[in-house]
């Protein structure tokens, strides 16, 4: 495995892997790797010829309360997975590689970015967008792979590549679970035992949504009301928001039609973790 910290280098590494016939797969992450990540990895290899890995903790997608400075870090730890798991080329860049001084230029997100996280987390898209478009620019990858646990993301970012007329296919993958249910998530290490146990309840919540959507309910108060209820019985967490959304637009719905996302986000103790279930109504 190739591990790059400049962006010629990088791009010269690629342009060598497509002169070989090789298509680009892209996944870009922020570290603390996990499972999910690395499931994105193999569908990277099983699609692509090429596999990319970035490891850039962003500072632009965290509003300044947030968790930038303790957000968990183990390059080591990371590039020995990422080894193992086949990756072809590790960027790592420093900070100055992706926001060189006098940056004055931002992506400013259109109306997937307004609702839920965007909400909750003024400028967060504002610097996932630019992120990713920085380091679009820099892999030029054909493919890239997202997690479908950041679902509000991803329908940014796509629409992003669509407006921009960019040449990316954008692959959605399914969330990665642990053993009871719990979403992975590099927050997930923030949680003692305690707050790791009763962090299942969100995945409960939308399990017991589902149940309600097998038995024939359409109504998304109704629904959301049915999570409100289930979080409640657990004191350790806090729901944020439970809110039901277009798989399209990602706009909010009364109703579940076609391909709609049902999404929840809350607080466990001070850690915040989001989720979500994918539901098709023909």
């Amino acid at each position: 495995m190739q591990i790059i910290k400049k962006a010629n280098d990088l791009r010269l590494a690629v342009s060598d892997a497509r002169k070989n016939g090789k298509t680009i797969g892209f996944v870009p992450t922020m570290g603390a790797l996990h499972r999910g990540h690395i499931s994105l990895v193999k569908r990277s290899k099983e699609e692509t010829g090429f596999t990319v890995v970035s490891i850039f903790v962003n500072p632009s997608q965290f509003g300044p309360k947030e968790d930038f400075n303790k957000y968990p870090r183990d390059i080591e730890k990371d590039g020995s997975l990422l080894e193992k798991a086949g990756v072809d080329l590790l960027f790592f860049p420093d900070a100055s590689e992706i926001y060189p001084e006098g940056l004055s230029t931002w992506v400013e997100p259109g109306e997937p970015a307004k609702i839920l996280e965007g909400e909750r987390r003024p400028g967060h898209f504002r610097g996932v967008c630019t992120v990713v478009l920085k380091l679009f620019e820099i892999v030029g990858p054909d493919f890239a792979f997202f997690g479908q646990k950041d679902a509000q993301q991803f329908a940014v970012l796509d629409r992003m590549v669509k407006d921009f007329n960019m040449p990316v296919r954008m692959i959605e993958c399914p969330i990665v679970r642990d053993h009871d249910g719990l979403a992975l998530s590099s927050r997930n290490a923030y949680l003692n035992e305690t707050e790791r146990r009763a962090a299942v309840i969100y995945h409960k919540s939308l399990q017991n949504a589902l149940g309600l959507i097998e038995k024939g309910e359409r109504n998304a108060e109704a629904i959301i009301e049915s999570i409100k209820r289930t979080v409640e019985t657990e004191p350790l967490a806090k729901l944020d928001y439970a809110e039901i959304a277009d798989a399209g637009t990602f706009k909010k719905s009364t109703d579940l039609h076609g391909t709609t996302y049902i999404l929840i986000a809350g607080f466990i103790g001070a850690t915040r973790l989001i989720d979500n279930i994918k539901i098709t109504i023909d």
